[in-house]
């Protein structure tokens, strides 16, 4: 049992333990979201000189129009807190990837741009990191795997984003046929 406000109410609830199946299924899931990001990072790193979140970001910026977006804009597709992302894209602007502006139609909002060096470098990188994910995740899988894993990321991302606030960047290829 543990307490939780409900309706301006504290209410004793009692606790659903998982199951001996869903726990194994819950400490492989943490497994590979633990292991994963440190895969995609180091290919990323030895390859290319990024992290895993830099190359998001310049993926970001090179599918934006223009190249260009908003910093809260690239900060909501990235999911990312404004500081950490200005962060990032301050290193990425001293190594001449990106470049950040005045926003023409708000002075107060910042862009952000990817340059035509950063373009270069996505490009230079995307056939490395594809070929890791690939590797990693995709080929581990059957196609009947890789169909479930998209359903079982839908239904995850139903709970996790129920607002839909990254609704729009993981939904984008959702249209692209094979």
């Amino acid at each position: 049992m543990f307490l939780q406000l409900c309706s301006g109410r504290i209410v004793a609830v009692k606790t659903r333990w998982l199951t001996k199946g869903e726990l194994a299924t819950w400490v492989r899931l943490v497994a590979v979201l633990e292991l994963l990001p440190n895969v995609l990072d180091s290919q990323l790193r030895r390859d290319a000189g990024l992290t895993n979140f830099d190359y998001y970001v310049l993926a970001m910026l090179s599918e934006a129009e223009d190249r260009t977006l908003r910093m809260t804009a690239l900060a909501a597709q990235t999911n990312a807190a404004l500081p950490r992302l200005s962060h990032v894209v301050r290193r990425l602007e001293e190594r001449g990837l990106v470049e950040r502006m005045p926003c023409p139609e708000d002075r107060r909002a910042t862009n952000a741009r990817l340059t035509d060096a950063g373009m270069g470098k996505v490009e230079e990188a995307a056939p490395g990191h594809v070929a890791n994910v690939r590797e990693h995740v995709i080929d581990a899988l059957s196609p009947a795997q890789v169909e479930q894993l998209g359903e079982i990321a839908d239904a995850l991302l139903d709970r996790l984003d129920p607002a839909g606030g990254m609704t729009a960047m993981y939904r984008r290829h959702d249209t692209v046929k094979d």
